[in-house]
C-alpha cells in the first residue's frame, strides 16, 4: 500500500467502494505519473453517454496492440463492474494497478505479459448508486445497480449486443485476443463457509486442448494457490436441488455470459463469484488474491496457453462437424470435497409453507456429487462457408465486430446450398433482456438453388474466427442470432385469405395436390376436435399447400455452402 495513492476503499472503513468519478481520476493520475507503466484512455461511451475506459499495463512501456500481437506476448484481461452492485473487483483492480506503478518487483513479475483491464464496464449502473438493490448482500455501504441505462443486464448481452458497451467489448476481445480473462462478480445463493467460488469456461465446451488444460492443470493450480493464500475456493455453488448437500453442477455458461462469449474466441475465461454473505473486506481480499493468482499462472504458462489457442484456431479451420449445444451428463458425476452448513427446514411465520435456513453452528465437510461433464448434444456438419444476405444487417455487424472475415459477392450467381426450414419454435412468454428468446428450435435441413446477389456476404470457415461464426449462425446454437430474434420476420406469413373465398380454393387444392391431401387426412385423424373449427382447417391447408406458398416463410435466410 502506498500512502500517497490510496484508493477510496483503502482510505475508508473497508466497507466502501469507489465512485466512478474517483475511479477514473485515480487511473488518469497514475497514467500521468507513470506513462512508461500505464496507458489509460477512453474507448467509447455507454448508452447513457458516459465514457468507457480501458487500461494497459506493460513492464517495458510497450502498449500498442499490433506490436504486442506481433511479438506474441501473452495478454491477461481483467473486466470489472459489469454488475456495479458487485464492486470488489473494481476496487481491487485499482490497488493492483497502483502497485504495478509503484512497486518495481511487482511490475517486473509481469515479464512480457500485458495486463489489460476495463476499470468499470457498466458505467451507467455504477452511477445509479443506492444501498438496497442487492437484497442479501453484506456491504458495501453504497453501490451501483445491476442494469444499465436501458435496464439491461450486460452479462446477458454479449451476443445480441443491444448496448454500446457490448459492441465495445466484442471489438476489444476480437482485436486484443486476450489469452485469459477474469470478469469479477459476487454471488447469490446458498450459505457456506467459502468466501470465493469460481465459474470457469466449461472445459468440455471450451474443447480442443484448452479444455483438458483448464480442467487438469490450471484449475488445480488456482485452487491450491488460493488455499495457500488463506482463501479456500470451490466451484460456483450451483445446487442440482435446493442445497449443496445433494450435489452441485458446473455452470453451463452459454455465450450470452462473459465466460461463454470468451470461448467463442478460444479465450480461457473465469468469473469469480465472492459470497454475498461475507463482509465486503473479505470479498475484496479474496478477489484480489484470485486475480493475482490467475495472473501469476498466466505469466508462467503464457506460451503454452498461446500454443493451445493457436491449435484450437487451426483445428477449427478443418473441422468436419461442429458441436453447437452441450448438455449436462447426469449419469456419472465426479465428486468434490465440500464444506457446508446444515440445512434446516421449518415453518415460516409469514405464510403456510416450509422455509429453508442454514445453521452455521453445524458445519460439515464431505464429498458431494459434482456434475462437471457436458457432452455435445447437437452437432452440425461444417459447411465450407455460410452466405449471409446483405439485408440482415444486425447479424453482419456483429460478425464484423468480432473480426469474422467476410467477402462480398461481386457478381450475381446461382448456387446449390443447404438451408434450414424452421420446423418448430417455442418462445418465452415474457421478455428476457429485451427479447422474446426462443428456447426451443427445431430445424429441417433442405437443399435448393439460390441466387447470390452482388453485395451479399460469404463467410468462409477457413479462418481463425470460425467458431464465433458457427455458434451464432447455426440456429440451434445456445445463443444463436436466430434464438435472440434477429430473424423473426421469417416466422411470419405475409399474406392472408378471406374464408368465404378460400373455402372453394382449399377444396380445389386438396383435389390437385396429392401431398397436401395426404397431410390433411393425417391431420384430421390427429385432430378430430379441430374439424369444427373453420379457421384451423383452412389455415392448415393454406400453410401446407403449394399453390399459395411463400418460399421465405420459415426459411432461415443464412445458407450453407457444402
Amino acid at each position: 500500500m502506498h500512502p500517497e495513492m490510496l484508493t477510496p476503499y483503502e482510505k475508508g472503513n473497508r466497507n466502501q467502494t469507489t465512485l466512478w468519478t474517483e475511479c477514473i481520476a485515480f487511473y488518469e493520475e497514475l497514467a500521468r505519473r507513470f506513462p512508461q507503466v500505464l496507458r489509460f484512455e477512453q474507448i467509447g461511451v455507454s448508452d447513457g453517454g458516459i465514457p468507457v475506459h480501458r487500461g494497459v499495463v506493460s513492464a517495458d512501456g510497450v502498449f500498442g496492440r499490433e506490436e504486442i500481437k506481433a511479438a506474441g506476448r501473452t495478454v491477461f484481461f481483467n473486466n470489472n463492474g459489469i454488475h456495479p452492485g458487485e464492486p470488489e473487483g473494481v476496487d481491487s483492480c485499482m490497488a493492483m494497478v497502483r502497485d504495478f506503478c509503484h512497486d518495481p518487483a511487482k511490475l517486473a513479475a509481469l515479464g512480457e505479459t500485458v495486463f489489460l483491464f476495463i476499470p468499470v464496464y457498466n458505467v451507467d449502473g455504477c452511477l445509479n448508486r443506492a444501498n438496497t438493490s442487492r437484497v442479501n448482500q453484506d456491504g458495501p455501504e453504497q453501490f451501483g445497480f445491476r442494469g444499465n441505462s436501458r435496464h439491461l443486464d450486460l452479462n446477458r448481452d454479449f451476443v445480441k449486443c443491444d448496448t454500446l458497451n457490448a459492441k465495445l467489448f466484442n471489438q476489444l476481445i476480437a482485436s486484443w485476443q486476450p489469452d485469459v480473462m477474469v470478469d469479477t462478480h459476487t454471488s447469490n445463493g446458498a450459505d457456506y463457509p467459502y468466501t470465493m467460488t469460481l465459474i470457469h469456461t466449461q472445459a468440455d465446451k471450451l474443447g480442443y486442448g484448452l479444455g483438458p488444460f483448464l480442467r487438469n492443470t490450471m484449475l488445480p493450480a488456482i485452487y491450491a494457490e488460493m488455499e495457500q493464500r488463506g482463501w479456500p475456493t470451490c466451484p460456483y455453488v450451483n445446487p442440482v436441488q435446493d442445497t449443496p448437500d445433494d450435489g452441485i453442477a458446473e455452470f453451463l455458461e452459454v455465450p450470452r455470459f462473459s465466460t461463454g462469449f470468451a470461448a467463442l474466441h478460444h479465450v480461457i475465461g473465469f468469473m469469480p463469484e465472492t459470497h454475498m454473505l461475507k463482509p465486503f473486506a473479505d470479498r475484496y481480499e479474496s478477489m484480489r488474491a484470485l486475480v493475482e493468482t490467475t495472473l501469476a499462472f498466466t505469466v508462467r504458462h503464457g506460451a503454452e496457453i498461446k500454443r493451445l489457442r493457436a491449435e484450437a484456431r487451426a483445428e477449427g479451420r478443418k473441422q468436419a462437424a461442429w458441436p453447437v449445444m452441450w448438455q449436462m451428463d447426469e449419469s456419472n458425476p465426479a465428486t468434490f470435497r465440500f464444506k457446508g452448513y446444515a440445512a434446516r427446514r421449518h415453518a415460516s411465520v409469514i405464510g403456510n409453507y416450509t422455509r429453508l435456513s442454514y445453521d452455521r453452528s453445524q458445519p460439515w465437510e464431505k464429498d458431494i456429487a459434482y456434475y462437471n461433464s457436458f457432452p455435445a448434444s447437437v452437432t452440425v456438419r461444417a459447411p465450407k462457408a455460410y452466405v449471409v444476405p446483405q439485408q440482415w444487417r444486425e447479424a453482419i455487424e456483429r460478425l464484423q465486430w468480432n473480426g469474422v472475415r467476410m467477402t462480398r459477392v461481386e457478381k450475381a450467381e446461382t448456387v446449390q446450398a443447404q438451408y434450414y426450414h424452421i420446423a418448430s419454435v417455442q418462445s418465452r412468454p415474457t421478455a428476457y433482456e429485451g427479447h422474446m428468446f426462443h428456447d426451443g428450435v427445431e430445424v429441417e435441413a433442405r437443399t435448393g438453388a439460390f441466387q447470390l446477389n452482388v453485395g451479399d456476404y460469404i463467410v468462409s470457415l477457413d479462418q481463425d474466427n470460425a467458431r464465433y461464426a458457427v455458434e451464432t449462425l447455426e440456429p440451434q446454437g445456445h445463443d444463436s442470432f436466430f434464438r435472440w430474434g434477429f430473424f423473426n420476420s421469417v416466422l411470419e406469413k405475409k399474406e392472408a385469405f378471406s374464408d368465404y373465398v378460400f373455402e372453394d380454393l382449399a377444396l380445389d387444392m386438396l383435389e390437385t395436390e396429392p401431398e397436401l391431401k395426404a397431410k390433411f387426412e393425417a391431420w384430421k385423424l390427429a385432430n378430430p376436435a379441430l374439424l369444427s373449427n373453420q379457421d384451423a382447417v383452412l389455415h392448415f391447408i393454406f400453410h401446407n399447400g403449394k399453390r399459395h406458398a411463400e418460399p421465405e416463410w420459415r426459411r432461415y435466410p443464412v445458407l450453407s455452402i457444402l
